[in-house]
């Protein structure tokens, strides 16, 4: 298998082309919404909010809070993608005055804990449910079994110990039960399990994006399922939120659906449009995820995670969606 020494994370090039407290927004499917926000303390810290990155005009790439009566607040602090739980954030953002990007732990208050330099453009970020684990994805160039054009890589770090992993393409993989090594493996868009040492990942290799788990500790990833990508475990962790490309074809778009690890049950979302993002669970009932608009916009919708109802503007101009509490 490729060793790959680079403190990264994947994406992949397809990528590229209370049930809710949160106050939703009113607006039609195609508004022009305006969003800047009141100043405000942002912080990190537990409770009844939504984290996310502003795509506003006025403080566009800014983290941003919605609170539970709907007052938004904006920081100073700007990144690419944003998770954050358990009081710790991760922030992917581009290196002041450089064209290289880098890999920031927030802490409750926003003060970077660490930095560490990424190799390859930020595309997903999470957060483990404890707060001590964190994954990241980025796209990269330069695979020779891919002709230059965009990889992806995938890393965790352990907050505890300090412990990185730059890219889990060095990890013993089965598909359906037998090992399998192969030069165009990717991986892009972890989700840990409550334990910490658990994950979920997408893992692409030939025509196949399969939905992995993984096991830190043992440096192993096993296929669970076929047509799967960027995995979101629900609070609960019997389900996971993901996106998977229509008739198995991503020019075709992703529709959002739901697995249920015990039956295997999937349940398609209210949601029609193509879904291009990580969804993220709000709670065990609720999906959040980002469109992308006209001019950089994007907003935040949610749906029922159950198949029912009809989607809702959350935020207007946002991406990258975390709850707090």
């Amino acid at each position: 298998m490729k060793t790959r020494i680079l403190i990264a994370a994947t994406g992949v090039l397809v990528l590229l082309a209370a049930a809710v407290v949160y106050i939703g927004l009113a607006g039609s499917r195609d508004h022009d919404a305006s969003a800047a926000g009141t100043a405000g303390a942002v912080t990190l810290t537990p409770g009844p909010r939504l984290l996310f990155v502003s795509t506003a005009d006025a403080d566009r790439g800014h983290l941003a809070t919605l609170e539970a009566d709907g007052v938004r607040a904006v920081s100073p602090v700007s990144c690419t993608r944003v998770y954050a739980a358990a009081g710790t954030g991760l922030c992917l953002r581009p290196e002041a005055g450089l064209t290289t990007y880098q890999l920031v732990v927030l802490d409750a208050q926003l003060n970077p804990k660490r930095e560490i330099p990424l190799v390859g453009l930020p595309n997903r970020a999470r957060v483990s449910a404890s707060g001590h684990r964190a994954a990241w994805t980025v796209f990269v160039t330069g695979d020779s079994y891919n002709g230059g054009r965009f990889s992806t890589r995938a890393g965790t770090l352990d907050l505890r110990t300090g412990d990185l992993e730059g890219t889990l393409e060095d990890f013993a993989v089965t598909v359906d039960g037998k090992p399998y090594q192969a030069a165009d493996l990717n991986f892009w868009g972890i989700t840990f399990t409550q334990d910490d040492n658990h994950f979920y990942a997408t893992m692409s290799t030939g025509s196949h994006r399969y939905l992995v788990e993984g096991d830190s500790a043992a440096r192993t990833a096993r296929t669970v399922r076929d047509n799967v990508e960027c995995p979101s475990l629900s609070p609960d962790n019997r389900r996971i939120a993901y996106k998977s490309a229509v008739d198995g074809d991503p020019a075709k778009g992703w529709r959002l659906s739901v697995l249920d690890l015990a039956t295997g049950t999937v349940t398609a979302l209210a949601e029609t449009h193509s879904v291009d993002d990580q969804p993220a669970w709000l709670d065990n009932r609720t999906i959040a995820y980002a469109l992308r608009r006209d001019g950089g916009h994007a907003d935040v919708w949610a749906v029922p995670a159950n198949g029912s109802g009809t989607p809702r503007l959350l935020v207007a101009d946002a991406e990258s969606p975390s709850a707090l509490g």
